[in-house]
């Protein structure tokens, strides 16, 4: 592979704002692909790549490259010059790259990689909470797994086509797929391509999303017809699936805390066809207590520390910190406790996180079911999706009906 200049530049500009400037690494990258209509998809390509791949290793090649920090440019075209050695990628004679140590880099990665939180690249305090919650065997290889790359997975809208009918409309654009009989909306990008360009997208006959998260509205077993609250709904991508599954039958209320999302929301529901999702700004306590006893169904899509999608987000783990675990936990008990009022009698509430920690999972549900309002329910089914054996997003899962 040759590089090029005005290529690994953005790379390191991308870098810069990720690990520097606070940006989130898909925002970095949105902004970097902007910079330069010329770049073809290769180009695009290798920009995108690299910079996921420098974010999901961070520890890693800052510990071969030997530096304590990321906020000098100097410090980022190091740990550049590692990525590159590693692959077997000739250095240009560029004066960023000079006196690059070759044998050194490739010495240093055998020795590392034998300690897992440099090989894995993670933070000590992350490393050891993963030890402390999952023990030593399982949390290797949850971590292994979430350091794989992420697949580009799609659901089919069935308001609009079929499964059969998507996958051959994309082929016809050059865009080729496979199915999974255990996610009977979802379709395998068989290599990455701009999915947003296509016509079917513009038109709602699909949406990008994992296939771990294809699980979690089925698992509320919602039926045409029934009163249903996605509590916080966020953009929505579940809320669409609901409908769906719902045939745009019923009444979906969507709500959340954050307006901005579900005015993103209500546009992708125009897109999709889905007629019965109403939005709710939960702006006070109101919101909620309007539909105490009143819900079918209650899907909590829980605030959660993200860890289960760490292949997908690799920035993460760095901008993560142990103080925000202890404030999630809390916000996640507060919210089982309050919007489970909502729930009738014989009703039922899924509680999902895309995080594979106990603490934040079947601890929660265990905590709650000994509250006042927890007395009231019992727990139907539960369990976590592990990256190591579904080879997609880590989530959890839980249903409770209402006595």
């Amino acid at each position: 592979m040759r590089l090029h200049r005005n290529l690994v530049f953005a790379v390191i500009d991308g870098l810069d704002q990720i690990f520097n400037e606070d940006f989130l690494a898909h925002k970095a990258v949105e902004k970097l692909l902007k910079r330069d209509k010329r770049w073809g998809s290769h180009d695009r390509g290798f920009i995108a790549e690299t910079v996921y791949e420098m974010v999901r290793w961070k520890r890693l090649y800052m510990e071969i490259a030997e530096v304590k920090t990321t906020q000098s440019k100097a410090s980022l075209w190091r740990m550049f010059a590692v990525w590159a050695t590693l692959r077997g990628i000739h250095l240009p004679d560029w004066k960023q790259l000079e006196d690059t140590p070759t044998r050194r880099i490739k010495g240093r990665f055998e020795t590392l990689s034998k300690i897992r939180k440099i090989k894995e690249s993670i933070p000590d305090w992350l490393d050891d909470l993963g030890v402390e919650e999952l023990g030593e065997k399982k949390w290797s290889k949850e971590l292994a797994a979430l350091n794989e790359t992420a697949q580009v997975i799609i659901r089919v809208n069935t308001l609009k086509t079929t499964l059969t009918q998507l996958q051959e409309a994309l082929l016809e654009e050059n865009i080729e797929t496979s199915t999974d009989s255990k996610y009977p909306n979802a379709l395998v990008l068989t290599k990455r391509a701009n999915v947003f360009g296509t016509q079917m997208f513009k038109e709602g006959h699909f949406e990008l999303q994992d296939a771990s998260s294809q699980t979690i509205a089925p698992f509320l077993e919602v039926k045409p017809g029934m009163r249903v609250v996605d509590a916080c709904a966020g953009a929505g991508g579940k809320a669409l699936h609901l409908a769906a599954l719902m045939e745009n039958k019923g009444q979906i209320i969507a709500m959340d805390i954050y307006q901005n999302k579900l005015y993103e929301l209500k546009r992708r529901a125009k897109r999709n066809g889905a007629h019965n999702i109403e939005t709710r700004w939960i702006e006070n306590s109101k919101a909620i207590k309007k539909l105490h006893g009143k819900i079918d169904r209650l899907l909590i899509d829980a605030p959660c520390s993200g860890l289960g999608v760490l292949k997908r987000n690799p920035d993460a783990k760095w901008k993560l910190q142990s103080e925000f675990l202890a404030t999630i936990q809390k916000t996640q008990a507060d919210i089982l406790e309050r919007y489970a009022k909502m729930v009738a009698p014989q009703g039922k509430m899924v509680y999902a996180t895309c995080s594979i920690l106990p603490s934040e999972n079947q601890k929660q549900i265990k905590r709650f079911l000994e509250t006042d309002i927890g007395k009231t329910f019992e727990l139907e089914a539960e369990d976590t999706l592990l990256p190591s054996k579904t080879g997609f997003d880590g989530f959890y899962r839980a249903r409770l009906m209402r006595k």
